[in-house]
């Protein structure tokens, strides 16, 4: 188990240890004491040094604004600014750095458990992404791929909304020297308009008042089949099905939920 809270700014007080229940109610079990990445500084800090000592990221300088007005500047693959390499040769005298950045190069590749095969130029789809952010915080990327490694994990599952993170972190753990795990996407579930449920999109929280509904729900939307009448299991005996009947070719490989065959009411019921 991780708390990924490493953008502690945005932490919200008590909701971790919520989640943390929720997933008990709902029968989920985990090996030892959780990982709270909020008290990992110093260990993403020596991964930090690491990068700086084989070259591999270089000071950034530039505001979200300097960057806004480069004429030249592209989009990256998921929509976002493609940084221009603006601070790449390095920075000018008295120019204190804002940020650190990953020198992005090559074509990553990686076959995807769920998704297919995937590829991602990095320099032409991504750019030099940040691992340290103007604001003192570590960014996410170099967290996850450092927590990955010590936990030893050798399979990550989550969801589709996250793939284009995972060219950059088998970047990182390449660079880094660290194993690369297993990737499978899973779809995410959508609202009518085609976005993400979630705070932002104002969907319902999971009913906490019936696991057992919502855990075939969530088992039907990966196209497990669950038979007629599991609803009235035990949240015990819906996992004890699951864990006997799970097969991981029967999970939809798109990333829509029509594509995937399930209505927006299902995916609301999901959470």
């Amino acid at each position: 188990m991780r708390i990924e809270d490493v953008d502690t700014p945005r932490a919200v007080p008590g909701m971790a240890e919520a989640m943390l229940a929720t997933l008990r109610r709902f029968g989920f079990e985990w090996d030892g004491e959780a990982l709270w990445q909020s008290r990992r500084a110093e260990i993403y800090a020596a991964a930090l040094e690491r990068l700086k000592a084989g070259g591999h990221i270089f000071p950034c300088a530039c505001s979200r604004r300097e960057l806004a007005e480069v004429p030249d500047s592209a989009l990256a693959r998921d929509g976002s600014l493609r940084y221009p390499g603006t601070c790449r040769g390095g920075l000018p005298a008295g120019v204190r750095p804002r940020a650190w950045r990953v020198r992005a190069g090559g074509l990553i590749r990686f076959e995807d458990a769920i998704q297919g095969w995937q590829e991602e130029d990095l320099a032409r789809d991504v750019g030099d992404y940040v691992v340290f952010r103007a604001d003192g915080v570590f960014a996410y990327q170099l967290a996850v791929v450092v927590d990955d490694a010590e936990q030893g994990v050798t399979h990550v599952v989550r969801g589709a909304d996250l793939l284009g993170s995972t060219a950059r972190q088998i970047h990182l753990q390449t660079l880094l020297g660290l194993p690369v795990p297993v990737y499978a996407h899973l779809p995410v579930a959508m609202n009518a308009a085609g976005e993400k449920l979630s705070k932002q999109t104002l969907a319902r929280a999971v009913d906490e008042g019936s696991p057992p509904h919502v855990l075939v729900a969530a088992l039907g939307f990966l196209g497990q089949e669950p038979p007629d009448g599991l609803n009235a299991a035990s949240v015990r005996e819906v996992w004890a099905w699951a864990l006997g009947h799970w097969e991981m070719g029967r999970v939809p490989g798109v990333l829509q939920l029509a594509a995937a065959g399930k209505s927006p009411e299902t995916a609301e019921r999901v959470g």
